[in-house]
């Protein structure tokens, strides 16, 4: 069955609600819901975060026990969460316009979201007992169900589609387009919570096939297209679809970022609260231990302080980059949002970075192996900024503005930003193999250089490209002179 070919839909289009009535615009909507899913995927990390090890028990047993699974189920769950968020991204680029019905509705849908962080607490806790997983896959099936009626009541009220969709002549395709791919990660969902009593490895293969099925089925429709040379009718009107998971296809600017501010901003506040738990001295202790000093019993705190302040900068860092590099993007492809989630995964993690690294005040056992899980967590959060950017270097002049693209006068300032995090976090991970006996001291002074590496960069790229550009002219002015003087020279002196 065919469909007419329509842009797709634009902010803005349309008349919008009339005064006195019941539609509004569904930007403030929009914006606590953001803001809500944002909160909702960071706070994961809490479980992993504040897992108990001991300064004396060995970092490496506690990962392979502990660590390592929780970490493992948090990332799936954080990627679901932002699945969630994607879909409803694409729901409303479909329903531009709210009532109190659907604002209801979506209440009820981020009341299911937030209770997610229990369930995971409960899997995280308990990986080999069913419950946990049954109540999270049944909490994302509710999830989908709900934004199924959304979609079904917004097209039982066009007047709150969007503007093209209105004009459609043939809405039910649209309808029916939405809520299949709506409803993928419920059906999955429903699977592992049945499965989940009876094989919870499979169930677990099928909440990790939610994450990568829109790109599986990409994929496999991509296979068949070049071996087959064949499309297929979705294919035929990817164009004109307003709600999918297309690779190609792009996001929301403005969303992305506000999302992408949402999580940057909560785990900078996780981090002052774990300070507030668990680095305020008992006020027994004080007098009885210190003699009533408050500023001698705080002093022992002091490397917890330091690893806040250093979690902190990394933090800030890392969003002033992702702050640069979306600056220079003018529109951000289903890839780029996607390397964009894996990201924040590990912008997630740092609370449990952090957690490690104040371990140092109690003479912890584990700082080389805590120094190491850091600088990995870091790496992969600023490699995958890195590669967002190499990605819109791959279509540069539909996704970057021209000051960011090849030659451009940003270019280099910008790889350089990008590259920085990445290239001192490796280099530290290899140093304290290395320099074990150091190890502390270069963590430290990583944390310390970052900074000011920040403020001097752009003099830096300044300074080598001049050099470059110096070097490259007397290398040319060389080969001018070379060629003048073989024009001066006669046959029989240039064949000697």
């Amino acid at each position: 069955m065919s469909a007419p070919r329509v842009a797709a839909p634009e902010r803005g289009l349309g008349l919008g609600p009339e005064p006195g009535s019941s539609t509004q615009t569904s930007h403030r909507l929009l914006a606590y819901s953001d803001a809500l899913l944002s909160i909702i995927a960071t706070v994961m990390i809490l479980p992993v975060a504040h897992t108990k090890i001991h300064p004396d028990q060995k970092l490496g047993e506690s990962v392979q026990q502990l660590l390592l699974a929780k970490i493992a189920v948090y990332l799936m769950t954080f990627l679901i969460v932002t699945v969630a968020w994607a879909a409803h991204v694409r729901l409303f680029q479909v329903i531009e316009h709210i009532d109190d019905v659907l604002a209801l509705l979506n209440l009820a849908c981020m009341m299911i979201i937030t209770f997610l962080p229990y369930t995971f607490s409960l899997m995280a806790s308990f990986p080999g007992v069913p419950f946990g997983i049954f109540l999270f896959s049944v909490c994302a099936v509710v999830i989908g169900l709900i934004q199924a009626v959304i979609v079904a009541y917004g097209f039982y009220h066009p007047h709150l589609l969007n503007q093209q969709i209105q004009e459609s002549e043939n809405q039910d395709f649209y309808k029916r387009h939405i809520l299949k791919i709506i409803l993928r990660g419920p059906v999955l969902c429903f699977l592992a919570a049945i499965f989940s009593f009876f094989f919870i490895p499979l169930s677990y293969v099928l909440l990790g096939l939610v994450i990568v099925f829109p790109h599986l089925t990409r994929l496999i429709t991509w296979c068949k297209t070049k071996v087959l040379g064949q499309r297929s009718e979705e294919e035929e009107h990817h164009s004109m679809e307003t709600f999918s998971f297309y690779l190609s296809e792009p996001l929301s600017k403005e969303r992305v970022e506000a999302f992408s501010d949402g999580v940057y901003a909560i785990v900078a506040t996780l981090l002052i609260l774990d300070i507030c738990e668990d680095n305020v001295p008992d006020p027994r202790e004080v007098e009885e231990k210190f003699h009533s000093s408050l500023l001698e019993a705080l002093s022992e705190y002091g490397p917890n302080y330091l690893a806040y302040f250093g979690s902190f900068v990394t933090i800030g860092l890392l969003w002033f980059v992702h702050h640069s590099l979306f600056l220079y993007v003018t529109k951000a492809t289903r890839l780029m949002g996607l390397l964009n989630i894996l990201s924040l995964a590990f912008i997630g993690g740092l609370p449990l970075a952090y957690q490690l690294t104040s371990e140092f005040a109690e003479k912890s056992h584990n700082e080389i192996e805590a120094i190491q899980v850091s600088c990995v967590i870091t790496f992969f959060a600023s490699i995958f900024q890195f590669a967002i950017w190499t990605t819109a270097l791959l279509n540069e002049e539909e996704t970057l503005h021209a000051f960011a693209r090849y030659g451009g006068k940003e270019h280099a300032f910008m790889f350089a930003k990008l590259a920085l995090y990445p290239c001192v976090s490796l280099g530290a991970f290899f140093l304290t193999c290395l320099l074990s006996e150091f190890s502390t001291a270069i963590f430290h002074l990583m944390q310390i250089v970052i900074p000011f590496a920040f403020l001097a960069l752009r003099i830096f790229v300044r300074i080598s490209l001049t050099a470059m550009k110096s070097v490259m002219s007397l290398s040319r002015r060389k080969v001018v002179l070379l060629e003048e003087e073989e024009a001066c020279l006669s046959p029989n002196e240039t064949l000697s």
